[in-house]
């Protein structure tokens, strides 16, 4: 060993993360002094279970931590319970407005919902949701996208900004916690990286949940790459961030080795 080999005198090398609770995604831990865990999601039908299944386990072998799957129909919802018990990697199940959806996923075996509880209707639904959510062992995460804000907000605020952005995980997050739910984690994503950054700076103050990094729609592999490796990086680089996902419009195994490359050059995963 060289004197030039001691890598615990750097401390320009070392990043400090951000204090978050831990959550669990199933046999996953998320958050706290956990590793930043590498998620991607699939992109075949949810409905095809043997092209889903396959597509999972490509992910896996990758080294995938979570995989995501949207569950937006009851055809999805019916081949999760295949799916779920064929992966060896937790699943979330992506669920748009539907409440319903969200239940069918919990009772099939999806290890976290991606469902925001102020989109989902009446309050008996969104309890309902909670329920099943508790019942079955499924964290939740809020998934909030500039491109999706709800009107009161855009009214508010003229357009998408951080600001609004943060309003609105900090009031999905609040319908969480009135009904006594913790395990969730957030996200506040938009395709503009500026915009991206300053919402989770925002946000890592304002909560102390685990958050999921990503920026929407970051394009094809090279360009996605790079505007990725800018807003994502900057974050982790900064302490924030406790799972990512880098959103390629290319195979999902993309996803996973920029999203290694990404933690391996910040020392953050090896």
């Amino acid at each position: 060993m060289t004197q030039h080999d001691h890598t615990h005198l750097r401390p320009w090398r070392t990043i400090e993360r951000r204090a978050s609770r831990k959550i669990r995604v199933g046999s996953v831990e998320v958050g706290g002094d956990a590793p930043i865990t590498v998620q991607s999601m699939t992109n075949t039908l949810t409905a095809d279970a043997a092209a889903t299944i396959d597509q999972i386990r490509q992910l896996e072998e990758a080294g995938a931590d979570i995989v995501r799957v949207s569950c937006p129909d009851e055809e999805s919802t019916a081949a999760f319970s295949t799916i779920a018990k064929a992966a060896k990697v937790p699943l979330v199940a992506d669920i748009h407005f539907h409440y319903r959806r969200g239940i069918e996923a919990a009772k099939a075996g999806a290890a976290c919902l991606r469902i925001n509880p102020g989109n989902i209707g009446s309050p008996a639904r969104v309890r309902e949701v909670i329920q099943a959510a508790k019942d079955y062992g499924c964290s939740i995460r809020i998934g909030v996208n500039a491109g999706s804000l709800e009107r009161e907000l855009l009214e508010r605020y003229g357009e998408p900004c951080p600001q609004a952005m943060v309003d609105s995980a900090l009031s999905h997050a609040r319908i969480l916690q009135d009904h006594d739910f913790h395990e969730f984690k957030i996200s506040v994503k938009a395709s503009d990286v500026f915009m991206t950054v300053a919402a989770y700076q925002m946000l890592a103050e304002a909560i102390d949940c685990p958050l999921h990094l990503g920026v929407t729609e970051a394009g094809a592999l090279r360009t996605g790459t790079v505007k990725s490796s800018i807003g994502m990086g900057s974050l982790l680089w900064a302490g924030i961030g406790d799972t990512i996902r880098v959103s390629l419009a290319a195979d999902p195994v993309e996803e996973i080795k920029v999203g290694f490359d990404m933690l391996k050059s910040l020392g953050l995963r090896h």
